[in-house]
């Protein structure tokens, strides 16, 4: 794309977050996304065959760099446990920095049609393997227990924060979704370390 055309671009899902998380996915319109955008209706259309794709790539490119953000971050740590940290810290520090980006990922995925849901699941399997490459590393260094079922475990370690995400904006964002990543992690590590 060019520089014009990626700023457009951007700047439509950037709008389509704030609508989406003002209005719900469902209510939104195609028209709010542009005003918010700062573009023509039509314009939207020239990106996008439909509102559907404008929430998948959303979806992409957001948790694409959340997930960027998770790999430099971890890159090089020679120590599980650290890695588990960080990966728990930027999670909650992202979201709570961008309480759109929150709602939209915890509330509107779950009211969207199963296709939808496919397509974004499809954004969050780099995650999701990110978490079981740390849970191996940990393992092999014998700082969790070998006996752990990786694959439960890491979808759990995920559950966990991303309900820990939904309690905080549920109760309407009254404390630090930061604070509590070192109490998350403590959960996690009893778990998989045995207690130790």
């Amino acid at each position: 794309m060019t520089s014009k055309k990626n700023e457009k671009y951007h700047l439509i899902l950037q709008g389509a977050l704030k609508v989406f998380a003002e209005n719900g996915y469902h209510r939104s319109q195609v028209s709010k996304i542009a005003k918010a955008a700062g573009v023509a209706d039509g314009t939207i259309y020239l990106y996008f065959k439909r509102k559907e794709d404008i929430l998948i790539r959303l979806f992409q490119e957001k948790l694409g760099e959340l997930v960027g953000k998770f790999h430099e971050s971890v890159e090089g740590t020679t120590d599980a446990v650290e890695a588990l940290r960080t990966v728990c810290s930027i999670h909650f520090s992202e979201l709570e920095s961008n309480p759109e980006l929150a709602y939209v990922t915890q509330i509107e995925l779950r009211q969207s049609d199963l296709e939808l849901r496919k397509e974004i699941g499809s954004a969050l399997k780099p995650y999701i393997v990110l978490i079981e490459n740390i849970l191996e590393q940990g393992i092999q260094e014998q700082k969790f227990r070998s006996d752990l079922n990786v694959k439960l475990v890491r979808n759990l370690i995920f559950g966990a924060m991303d309900e820990a995400v939904t309690s905080w904006l549920i109760s309407g964002r009254k404390y630090s979704l930061s604070d509590q990543a070192d109490e998350t992690l403590s959960f996690f590590l009893c778990g998989v370390s045995g207690g130790q």
